[in-house]
């Protein structure tokens, strides 16, 4: 029973991370990237979004869940399972820090202005595209998760 709660607990904040990228790839991504430094006003001035108070906590929370599930699972079919979806979620957060989150701090820290820089429209055409690719894996390993899940909870003996 715990082995089954936790993996469920997982997998529901995997989901949430999924949820979160897609929502933030269907509503703020689009008009930040549309025309910078004059779309990046939302980033900017006392009320500017700190999507950072989402994403800092939830990795490390889905990270624990996921270790968890892992160690409760580990003589279980579904162990394959979780071990793809955390090395998977691993690379990821690697590429995240290492890329993506240098990448975007560096776009919409430019300062603002009434004119459309092409060369950072360029960088905020390539960040979205390849952004969305690491969303489409994530969805994947989702898949694998929750595939897990569906494998047997029982122990298997050795």
């Amino acid at each position: 029973m715990i082995r089954t709660f936790a993996l469920i607990l997982a997998s529901i904040s995997f989901i949430i991370v999924i949820g979160g990228a897609t929502y933030e790839h269907a509503s703020i991504v689009p008009v930040w990237a549309s025309a910078p430094p004059v779309s990046l006003a939302m980033f900017q001035g006392d009320y500017a979004l700190r999507a950072a108070n989402f994403w800092i906590p939830i990795h490390p929370v889905t990270l624990v869940l996921l270790l968890a599930a892992l160690i409760t699972n580990w003589r279980t079919a579904r162990r394959k399972f979780i071990l793809l979806t955390l090395g998977g979620y691993l690379a990821v957060l690697l590429l995240t820090f290492l890329y993506f989150v240098p990448e975007l701090i560096s776009i919409t820290g430019s300062p603002f202005g009434q004119n459309v820089d092409g060369e950072l429209t360029r960088r905020a055409s390539s960040w979205e595209a390849l952004s969305l690719a690491r969303l489409g894996f994530l969805i994947v390993l989702a898949f694998s998760l929750l595939l897990g899940l569906s494998r047997s909870g029982e122990r298997r003996i050795g």
